[in-house]
């Protein structure tokens, strides 16, 4: 059966392709009855509007590319299912492409992984350098997350990683832990996020007048369960006598947890633990797992409302008068800790 089209639309309910047209894009000079009958002719013949069509016809695709490191990662699969809906409200399609934290598949995104398909790019980076982004092709309209990588040259979206880092381990601090292990931890003055959360650990340890040791950093490959629970059981292993752990994402903290569990080690009895990103496993672990909770809805809706924003720009006919875009914004939205049981009693 062929797919109904505008004109067949405009049959039924004996009107013109123009009036249909009009209702379609919520013309406003359209009789309340015109509408009514339009509306039940697009409902009785199950026509679709050619969003495709209408994006081309503006210069656009309508597509939206998201490109994160890894969908394993429950952060990434939950931001993913925000960012969508909230594409989705403004009329887009975001189509999802999985780095690995690879720098080519990170460079191909910035590039617009060399053609039109997409309008703009939502990239969480991990591999890119500031160079990347002052010599990327075309210009793509790009906002990126997570890592403050090249400051004033694209539009960014975060939380103040730092200052969450210090809350977790003041209230770490708070309940009288002193020998705060930090699973993920990097002592770097590079702008990643475990730099960062790091430095928020030791600051809050500064503040406290409590003195620094690096052993208490655990390094990791993978900020995924396994490696959390490798960690731990190779700090264990090795002597360490934890009273406390910060995790620097709860998948990581899960995973720990798992491993005090089996050394005998009641949480947060003997070890609180703290997480970050608060994503689902973590409400139903056991113990519920205290978590660094950002808002995630407000990344989403900002990430995608800034994009729009500039793909609007980008579209937007030049002409003398023409003001130049604004500069790079960057938005930094919210966080609490969510205290639940791992560091409850």
């Amino acid at each position: 059966m062929a797919r109904p089209r505008i004109k067949d639309v405009a049959q039924l309910a004996g009107v013109s392709e123009k009036t249909v047209s009009n209702v379609i894009n919520d013309y406003v000079h359209v009789s309340d009855r015109t509408r009514r009958v339009v509306r039940q002719a697009i409902d009785d013949l199950g026509y679709r509007v050619n969003l495709a069509g209408r994006h081309l016809r503006r210069g656009r695709t309508g597509i939206l590319a998201l490109v994160v490191p890894e969908l394993d990662l429950p952060y990434f699969a939950e931001l993913a299912n925000l960012i969508i809906a909230e594409a989705d409200r403004n009329g887009l399609t975001v189509l999802v492409h999985q780095t690995r934290a690879d720098r080519e598949h990170e460079l191909s995104a910035l590039n617009g992984f060399g053609s039109d398909f997409a309008d703009g790019v939502i990239l969480s980076p991990l591999a890119l350098v500031d160079d990347d982004l002052r010599n990327r092709r075309g210009a793509l309209p790009t906002v990126l997350l997570g890592e403050t990588l090249g400051a004033g040259q694209a539009d960014h979206v975060a939380i103040d990683n730092e200052s969450a880092a210090r809350e977790a381990t003041e209230h770490l601090l708070a309940l009288g832990r002193r020998r705060i292990l930090v699973i993920g931890g990097r002592e770097a003055a590079g702008p990643g996020t475990a730099e960062l959360r790091t430095r928020g650990y030791l600051s809050a340890l500064a503040a406290a007048n409590i003195p620094y040791d690096p052993s208490m950093l655990l390094p990791v490959r993978k900020f995924a369960t396994p490696d959390g629970a490798a960690a731990i059981h190779t700090a264990l292993e090795s002597g360490a006598r934890p009273d406390g752990l910060l995790a620097l994402n709860d998948q990581m903290a899960i995973g720990a947890i798992r491993v005090l569990h089996e050394r005998g080690l009641r949480v947060p009895d003997d070890v609180a633990v703290v997480g970050f990103d608060d994503v689902e496993a973590g409400r139903f672990s056991v113990p519920t797992l205290t978590t660094v909770a950002p808002d995630k809805a407000a990344i989403a809706g900002a990430a995608v409302g800034m994009l729009v924003q500039r793909i609007a720009e980008s579209n937007a006919p030049a002409s003398p008068t023409t003001a130049p875009p604004p500069p790079p914004h960057e938005r930094v939205v919210p966080h609490h800790l969510m205290v639940r049981e791992s560091t409850a009693r």
